[in-house]
């Protein structure tokens, strides 16, 4: 793509391709395709519709559904009006739904018509919302969101939209127990097609599989690889071996996806092996990856380039990443366990967390980013984007980790106590606040234990005044919270361990199920 001027707005190259090769394919979704000419139609026909209810420069619309092209759809209609599209986690509890739908100011909802009874049940909290556009999975007879891209009038994108704008909101759990809304603009998002494209490459006749859940930014900001280059994406609504099989069988060749995808894969036999042994490209990130399993999958697919990415949805997504030649380098396989080098225009410090001032390489520090990928900020939350970001434009990550001499990343704890399991950031003290409603609860701490699917799966270890088992502690945090962010598992202590000051030692609790594993987030 180097005859082609980096773009930028996010619908530019949607528009490029619409002129250029207007009947060569640019979506597959379940049974309909759409080229690149009837697919731009259908983001200026959404931009006019959006904009005769309403939405403008500096409104945002939420999309709240499994994966769906209408959501992508969506994100560049949005921000051709200067406006930004709110991904909601679908997996998401009602009172975690109000919460995020209300706290990012949409007025006009998209939601799956699988999921519109739950937000039936919590319409009348949803104060700020105007509209609600019901939308299918296959575009069938009562689609509201089809009848309203139909009747609409194509828009332009409007004269005073500027790169800057925030396009995507998406919600990464903070210190507080509340998702916090992490705003990235036009130019953070092509910014990061641009610098994490690097190393990932398209041969004509490829299609890329595009699985990842997209309110995850390894769903919607990969999807923005195959509309920069304007190759044919092939969307699943699931990641799931049906749906990914489904991909593959037609011609998706290239992909993003979690470990455990890898995981499942080779547990499936040897036919889902040979299968999957189609992908040129298979990059791996958002959770750790177990090195029995890398290995595993390096021996079962010889042919294919793996490539690992370590980023954060406040760089939307990739800020460094182990490339595929560093996979197979016999001589250094200690490289595994990285998490690669910096991709390009980025910077990176590694800072004494106490101190504030960098540590030598080699040794532990704060990872610290700079680079034009970074959020604008947290939405509506002046104070934590402060306390995240530098006056020069440092980011704070939480992530501890060191660098060695040729630059590869060591990532080896968190600052945050997050857990990461099978790609889905969660935080320990947000199921803390849950557990700690329960009335026979006193004290908890919640922690990340190793799993050899998930990279890790969630521990509560509480402390009682009075009776509740494990299963009953688990129901109830399923009960208030989205299935993945609960406890797998409950330890019940007489006392959880503490410092001078009061000060709960997680990584004593850790310690016993972490002894003899490198514990890392890639």
């Amino acid at each position: 793509m180097a005859e082609l001027a980096i773009p930028r707005f996010l619908d530019e190259r949607a528009a490029y391709w619409a002129a250029t090769k207007p009947d060569e394919l640019a979506f597959d979704f379940l049974d309909r395709t759409w080229t690149w000419a009837e697919w731009n139609d259908r983001v200026r026909r959404l931009a006019g519709a959006l904009a005769d209810r309403g939405v403008g420069r500096g409104d945002v619309v939420a999309f709240l559904d499994k994966n769906h092209v209408a959501c992508v759809e969506t994100t560049l209609a949005a921000a051709s009006l200067g406006a930004a599209n709110a991904i909601i986690n679908f997996r998401l509890a009602a009172d975690e739904l109000d919460y995020v739908i209300n706290d990012s100011d949409a007025k006009l909802l998209i939601v799956g018509r699988e999921l519109r009874p739950g937000i039936n049940r919590i319409r009348d909290k949803l104060t700020k919302v105007e509209h609600i556009i019901e939308v299918t999975p296959e575009g069938t007879d009562g689609d509201e969101y089809e009848a309203m891209l139909a009747a609409a009038t194509p828009t332009d994108r409007s004269p005073d939209v500027q790169p800057d704008d925030v396009a995507i909101i998406m919600y990464s759990s903070g210190t507080t127990g509340r998702p916090k809304g992490v705003e990235l603009t036009q130019a953070n998002m092509i910014a990061h097609t641009v610098n994490a494209h690097d190393g990932f490459v398209f041969d004509p006749g490829d299609k890329s599989m595009v699985s990842m859940p997209l309110f995850h930014v390894g769903g919607s900001s990969y999807v923005q690889f195959s509309i920069y280059d304007g190759v044919p994406a092939v969307m699943t609504r699931e990641v799931d071996g049906a749906a990914l099989a489904g991909a593959i069988l037609k011609g998706a060749n290239r992909t993003f996806l979690v470990p455990a995808v890898l995981a499942k894969v080779l547990e499936a036999g040897e036919d889902a092996v040979k299968l999957f042994g189609a992908l040129k490209t298979f990059s791996y990130g958002a959770s750790p990856m177990p090195i029995p399993l890398l290995r595993q999958a390096l021996k079962a697919w010889p042919n294919t380039d793996f490539m690992q990415v370590y980023g954060l949805t406040e760089v939307c997504g990739v800020i460094s990443h182990l490339l595929p030649e560093a996979h197979r380098d016999p001589g250094r396989e200690e490289r595994l366990t990285s998490a690669g080098t910096l991709i390009p225009n980025a910077e990176l410090r590694v800072v004494d967390p106490n101190t504030l001032t960098d540590v030598p390489v080699g040794q532990q520090g704060e990872l610290w980013f700079r680079t034009p990928q970074l959020m604008k900020g947290y939405h509506n939350k002046p104070e934590a984007t402060a306390e995240a970001i530098t006056p020069d434009g440092w980011f704070r990550t939480g992530d501890i980790g060191r660098v060695d001499e040729e630059g590869y990343i060591f990532v080896e704890d968190r600052l945050k106590d997050m857990i990461i399991s099978g790609g889905e950031n969660i935080y320990s003290i947000e199921v803390e606040r849950v557990l700690a409603e329960h009335p026979a609860v006193v004290d908890v701490a919640v922690i990340g234990v190793p799993d050899e699917k998930w990279g890790e799966v969630v521990k509560a270890v509480v402390q009682l005044d009075g009776d509740a088992s494990e299963s009953e502690l688990i129901a109830f945090c399923r009960d208030r919270l989205a299935h993945y962010k609960c406890p797998k598992s409950v330890d019940i202590v007489d006392e959880l361990p503490r410092n001078p000051t009061g000060k709960i030692l997680k990584k004593e609790l850790r310690r016993p199920y972490w002894e003899g594993r490198q514990r890392q987030t890639v």
